[in-house]
């Protein structure tokens, strides 16, 4: 190697460990930078030689960075903060009222929180997409290879539309010894709950009159304007089925039109018609058929309070968010509804330390990350998720400080090649004094 070809390996040593402490100083600035993902600058030989012995070579870098490590969980307490267990991406966009197909790109800053609006985002200013459910609760088929079925993950505004009853079914034990007394108590009464079609709670009264006859019992239903009917029905009190209804009879209808009331003997179904609404709301009432122990019962004992199970719903708002570990936001309604609104996907790649890397700690795909799959969290090679805390930077502050104090030897030990090279050129040219 000539001395001139020396000096310039010193300069491209002096060059290559200046860029590695760049790649070092920026890892130490964003040690507690959330979700950030180290970089570090490899040394590789610069130069050839010819089949003639001559060479000129030298060190250059090559930057590479640190993606599939991860930082450590740490807690917020802040139920919309999300962190990335195992590999994975969240997929964020910086403009929601542009297209959701443009402007998406990946991050592992998960400190979201909803704006004004609803929109989670985090502190980057950077919005969370994830798939939305439908009203039925399905995802439904969504491209994962594409950005077309993604928006924004919004937690304000959801409401439940409610969903009037069609249906109740009451059960119950009746006691027996109440019956067949010259003097009969007073009726036992509860209430059924059911739902209007504008989602209101409604209720029905229900009175059980015990008869001077044995194991007997008039039941009347009315509401606050209204008395549907009464039914008397009488229970077995021997064989398999003592306990059970026997029968129904002497059904007798008060409602007026539009109201109206039908029994059915055989099943133990009063069909209620109730003037609620410009269309009058139809419910089936079912007491228990005859023979069958999944309705009201009469044994010997106490009264034991009415068990109502309507179908339909309550209209509710939401009051909190859940997330689980597979992606899923959970609404929870103040009607006891819980309800899934997203689904968040999580970006894998090929080579994922392949990403090109740009500002706020997010990446955009290359040539060497191969393209993304918008994966379900906890399936496949795709991580979880964690609520309630951030990802800290992959940062080993230790390790920094330690390749620091070798680039500055190393820097140090190339300004002496230059050094040194100057020297020996200094005496070629003073050998012809």
């Amino acid at each position: 190697m000539s001395i001139s070809n020396a000096m310039a390996s010193g300069v491209s040593g002096l060059m290559a460990n200046s860029k590695a402490v760049e790649k070092i100083s920026y890892n130490i600035a964003n040690a507690d930078t959330v979700g950030y993902r180290r970089s570090f600058s490899q040394m590789v030989t610069s130069g050839s030689t010819s089949a003639s012995g001559s060479f000129s070579t030298g060190v250059a870098t090559e930057v590479t960075h640190s993606n599939t490590a991860e930082g450590s969980f740490m807690d917020t307490s802040v139920n919309s903060n999300l962190t990335i267990t195992g590999s994975g991406f969240f997929v964020v966009n910086s403009n929601i009222d542009a297209s959701y197909t443009a402007g998406n790109m990946f991050t592992r800053v998960g400190s979201f929180e909803p704006d004004e609006d609803g929109n989670l985002v985090n502190a980057a200013g950077l919005y969370l997409m994830g798939f939305g459910y439908g009203d039925d609760g399905s995802l439904g088929a969504v491209d994962r290879a594409s950005f077309n079925d993604l928006e924004p993950v919004n937690i304000a505004n959801q409401t439940i539309s409610g969903t009037a009853t069609t249906a109740v079914s009451i059960s119950g034990n009746l006691p027996s010894q109440e019956t067949g007394l010259d003097t009969p108590g007073d009726a036992f009464v509860t209430s059924a709950e059911y739902f209007n079609a504008l989602g209101e709670s409604e209720r029905l009264t229900l009175s059980f009159q015990p008869s001077v006859n044995d194991d007997e019992w008039v039941v009347t239903v009315s509401d606050a304007t209204t008395e549907y009917g009464t039914v008397t029905m009488s229970f077995n009190d021997t064989g398999e089925n003592a306990g059970a209804p026997a029968a129904y009879g002497d059904v007798t209808v008060t409602a007026a039109a539009p109201a109206g009331c039908a029994f059915d003997p055989a099943t133990g179904e009063m069909t209620l018609t109730i003037d609620n609404g410009t269309e009058p709301q139809v419910v089936t009432m079912a007491l228990g058929a005859p023979g069958s122990f999944e309705g009201l019962t009469q044994f010997s004992g106490d009264y034991t309070p009415m068990t109502v199970r309507p179908n339909g719903s309550e209209s509710g708002t939401l009051t909190r968010v859940e997330f689980d570990e597979f992606g899923d936001v959970w609404g929870v309604f103040d009607n006891g509804t819980r309800k899934a609104l997203y689904s968040i996907p999580l970006a894998t790649f090929a080579n994922p330390n392949g990403l090109e890397t740009s500002n706020n700690s997010t990446f955009h795909t290359s040539n060497t990350s191969g393209s993304y799959y918008l994966g379900q969290p906890g399936t496949g090679e795709t991580g979880t998720m964690t609520s309630g805390g951030v990802e800290s930077a992959n940062v080993d502050i230790a390790e920094e400080l330690t390749s620091l104090i070798q680039r500055q030897r190393a820097y140090s030990s190339n300004a002496k090649i230059i050094t040194t090279a100057d020297e020996m050129l200094n005496e070629t040219v003073n050998l012809k004094r």
